[in-house]
């Protein structure tokens, strides 16, 4: 059975922010909510959500900032990002893009099309971790990693070697029996040490090691 995924919802508007997150949870995704960019950086810094739902219009550090912040940092890089935004300007969505985003929809929202465009953007990231895996010999399913790194403890390269077979971070501590926050601390270790941007540069370099 596949694991629910994490999303994270900031707006500061609290009646919107609890029918988007209404939206999302009756469509059987684990939500959590922030009410502004900085708390929305603070829970990013607990648990690294498998995609962010921010407005715009937020005090002190707006949906552009956040989305810069996000795509600045290697641990956060890759997660999907979607503005819901009553700025409709064709020059708000151009910044918008430029930050970073991958999906810009408009209030008042219809939730069936922004649960569609949620859906079809993780399935985007499971086929993108599935050709990850395949081309890795995800065949090898849960065998021991085959190739040494000095640089690396022995934690770090079977967390390597699973990034490698495409699992998600809950799939990778769920089979090492540690924590999802452990899973992201070894990754961010792995990509410092590595001087990597981000998971593609992971399993890239461990199927060079095969």
């Amino acid at each position: 059975m596949q694991m629910s995924k994490r999303l994270l919802i900031v707006d500061d508007e609290p009646n919107l922010l609890r029918a988007v997150a209404a939206c999302l949870r009756t469509a059987g995704y684990e939500v959590q909510t922030a009410r502004s960019g900085r708390e929305a950086l603070g829970k990013v810094a607990e648990t690294v959500p498998d995609l962010i739902v921010s407005d715009i219009r937020m005090p002190g550090i707006d949906g552009y900032q956040l989305a810069r912040q996000i795509r600045s940092s290697p641990r956060t890089a890759l997660v999907p990002i979607v503005f819901l935004t009553a700025k409709d300007e064709t020059a708000d969505r151009i910044e918008g893009f430029r930050a970073g985003i991958d999906a810009y929809l408009t209030k008042p929202f219809e939730p069936d099309e922004l649960i569609a465009v949620v859906h079809g953007i993780l399935n985007r990231v499971e086929r993108t971790h599935s050709e990850i895996a395949r081309l890795v010999g995800a065949e090898a399913g849960k065998d021991e990693p085959r190739f040494r790194d000095e640089m690396l403890t022995e934690a770090e390269v079977r967390v390597a070697f699973a990034v490698s077979r495409g699992l998600s971070n809950k799939e990778i501590a769920a089979e090492l029996g540690i924590s999802v926050r452990t899973v992201e601390n070894h990754i961010s270790h792995i990509l410092d040490k590595k001087r990597f941007n981000n998971r593609v540069e992971i399993a890239r370099y461990v199927l060079e090691q095969q």
